[in-house]
This record gives C-alpha cells, sequence and structure tokens, in this order.
C-alpha cells in the first residue's frame, strides 16, 4: 500500500480568504440590489458558514445557484496558490508520496481556482459532490481508496476543526497548519497531532510524518 498526503484545499494550499469574503459581499449584492462590500460583512465571516452569514445581511432563503457561481468565478480572481503549493506537492510526489485533495469546493469551481498545472500534481480530487462533506470522513477514505492507501499510512492536512475530526473519524493523522483560517491552538485543543506554524519545510516535515506513526522530532518541536 502506497503512503499519501491528503490535504484541504482553503487556507491550506490556497490563500482564499480574500476571495471567500469577496464572493459573499458579490452575492449579497446582487440578490439584494444594493452595494455589499466586505466591510459590511458580519465579523467573522470568513470562519463562519456561509448561510448564517447570508441570514445576517438579509438573505436567507435558498441560495440562487447562478448568482452564487458568478460571484465565486469573479472574486476567484483573487485567490491564488501559496507560493509553497507546487514545490511541495512536487516534493512529495518525487518521493514517491501520493496525494489527494479533499475540498467542500465543487469540482467545477476547483477548476477556476487552480490552475491546470497545479492540478496535474494532484493524484486524486473529492469534491463537494463526490461525498458527504467533513467532519463526515468520508470524502477523506474516497481519496485513500483511490490512491490505494490505507488510513494509517496517511496524513491529512487541513486549517480547521472539522478537518481535524475528519482526519481523526478516518483513522488517519490529523496535521494542522497556522496559516489559514483557523488559529493553531484551537487546532490543537480539537486534537491534531501535529500542528505546523510555518510553511518553510512543510514537504520535509509531511515525509517525515508518512514515514514514522510514532512522535518524532519535528512533530515535538511544532
Amino acid at each position: 500500500m502506497s503512503r499519501a498526503v491528503l490535504f484541504d484545499l482553503d487556507g491550506v494550499l490556497l490563500d482564499s480568504r480574500d476571495a471567500h469574503l469577496a464572493t459573499l459581499a458579490g452575492y449579497a449584492m446582487t440578490m439584494l440590489g444594493r452595494r455589499v462590500t466586505t466591510v459590511d460583512l458580519p465579523a467573522g465571516a470568513h470562519l463562519a458558514p456561509r448561510d448564517g452569514v447570508l441570514a445576517a445581511l438579509g438573505l436567507d432563503g435558498p441560495l440562487h445557484e447562478e448568482a452564487w457561481d458568478a460571484a465565486t468565478a469573479t472574486a476567484g480572481l483573487r485567490a491564488e496558490p501559496f507560493p509553497f503549493t507546487v514545490g511541495t506537492l512536487t516534493e512529495l510526489r518525487a518521493a514517491g508520496v501520493a496525494t489527494g485533495l479533499v475540498t467542500l469546493r465543487s469540482r467545477r469551481r476547483v477548476d477556476w481556482l487552480l490552475p491546470p498545472a497545479l492540478l496535474a500534481l494532484l493524484d486524486t480530487v473529492v469534491c463537494f459532490e463526490d461525498a458527504p462533506p467533513k467532519p463526515a470522513p468520508d470524502g477523506l477514505l474516497l481519496a485513500l481508496d483511490r490512491l490505494g492507501a490505507d488510513p494509517q499510512d496517511a496524513v491529512f492536512v487541513g486549517d480547521t476543526v472539522l478537518d481535524v475530526r475528519a482526519a481523526q473519524a478516518a483513522g488517519v493523522r490529523a496535521v494542522g497548519v497556522g496559516w489559514g483560517y483557523t488559529e493553531p491552538e484551537a487546532l490543537a485543543r480539537a486534537g491534531a497531532e501535529v500542528v505546523i506554524h510555518q510553511p518553510g519545510g512543510l514537504a520535509s516535515a509531511l515525509l517525515l510524518l508518512t514515514r514514522d506513526r510514532q512522535p518524532n522530532d519535528y512533530a515535538k518541536r511544532s
């Protein structure tokens, strides 16, 4: 069986916080027919469930999918892979580690957000329509099945409490990152086995974690 590293997308491989807020504001502006900017969003909108944010703006009906897609496509121009993303995926694959993405984004939106060259570095991509959303473990287990990897030979890199819980439910090693949507301390409290605070050396850290199921020096330092 192969070793595998699975990643969440937003806040882990993709710097999308500004794009997410712009999507919410753009959708609200279209549906309300008045100017809405990111300043008008409720506090904590980058972490709150989408429906709750929209309800706070006065939009508590069903989501208008076409308007949401239009807002996502426009705001997606603000989202860019983090500078370390391509190098990390390249290093993992060169070491014989399978890589995958498990995201709440739809497949169409993933294609909007990630360039083809980056997608080509991922051995599998599991999207919203493929499995029940995190914290259910289904998406992670589907990705591992596609990769031919057992949960004990895999790690899942995420930036939210839901990511940590999904990894735990799947029997996968949970790795939190400190540059995403959640404070590192919250990820540790949720049960992340390792929290990596800075992306420098990310690939090396993940290679260590996939080689050794026991605590190691890197994990203790992180």
